[in-house]
């Protein structure tokens, strides 16, 4: 009798496909997720593969994705929901498969739940967590939630306040990159490095074959600051919190923000630059309590 044939896993049986790297990435709104999983996507080893974009978290991603793409291009989301195979079978074996959660990390779920649902994650290649400089992120995802007119004032800072709180255990996270074997991508150092950018690609056992920033992303609406950019190496990502600093709003919740003990503590590690500046805030409105009583 002939050897029996290896059973595909359920998953990749409904995928369409066995992927020859499946990644979960995980990273706050406005930090880049999108730029950089279609720089993943153009690197993909044989030059295909399929995105699973924002997926719902504790569920299964093969069925709560919220948009798909092939080879970096927008496929029909109604057609692949009701048979997914049909869509992403067309990448065929050894495609890249790549899965991403905004605003949660695994920590948040762990142990009880899986951040994945009922989907086997030892058939994963690995996580990547991306992240970016405070000020630059939170300035950015303030300007895009100013431009929402269905939010109060109140409300948008009480999302961007909960976010602040997400944002600060995602750094706590890249501290232990290690330790969780997690990849991680500081989107400010993969804007401006170019060798950068080829290290996580050894890093992910993924070939350099197109290192460049590409086309600017139109999730969430582009960016926040420059809606007329048609390249990433156009924007001025690292300029963001400047281009805010006269905001009440923006100041309101970085004064706030400087007096948690937690996050500021882990700025100082990873970005010193904005953990001085929020020091200078709260000695600042320390020295106002004073003169006030």
């Amino acid at each position: 009798m002939g050897a029996r044939a290896i059973e595909q896993p359920n998953e990749w049986a409904r995928l369409g496909f066995a992927p020859g790297q499946a990644l979960r990435m995980f990273g706050m709104r406005r930090s880049g997720n999108h730029a950089i999983a279609n720089w993943l996507q153009r690197n993909a080893t044989t030059g295909r593969s399929v995105f699973l974009n924002n997926c719902k978290p504790a569920t299964d991603p093969l069925k709560s994705f919220r948009a798909i793409e092939l080879d970096g291009e927008l496929v029909s989301h109604q057609i692949a929901q009701k048979d997914l195979a049909s869509v992403a079978g067309t990448a065929g074996d050894g495609a890249m498969l790549l899965i991403s959660y905004e605003d949660v990390t695994t920590a948040e779920f762990a142990p009880k739940r899986a951040v994945s649902g009922p989907f086997d994650e030892t058939l994963l290649s690995g996580d990547v967590l991306i992240y970016r400089s405070f000020l630059n992120w939170a300035a950015s995802l303030l300007k895009k939630m100013q431009a929402n007119t269905g939010y109060s004032l109140l409300r948008r800072n009480a999302i961007l306040l909960h976010s602040i709180d997400i944002y600060s255990g995602v750094l706590r996270q890249v501290e232990q990159a290690e330790t969780l074997q997690h990849t991680c991508i500081c989107y400010d150092d993969w804007m401006r490095d170019e060798s950068y950018r080829a290290a996580i690609l050894n890093q992910l056992n993924l070939p350099v074959r197109d290192n460049t920033l590409g086309r600017v992303q139109r999730y969430g609406g582009g960016s926040s600051f420059q809606k007329e950019a048609d390249s990433v190496d156009k924007l001025q990502t690292n300029r963001r919190w400047q281009q805010m600093a006269e905001e009440p709003e923006f100041a309101a919740v970085l004064q706030l923000a400087a007096h948690d003990t937690a996050l500021t503590d882990r700025l100082e590690r990873l970005f010193p630059r904005d953990a001085a500046l929020l020091a200078r805030i709260a000695g600042a409105n320390s020295q106002s309590e004073k003169v006030r009583k």
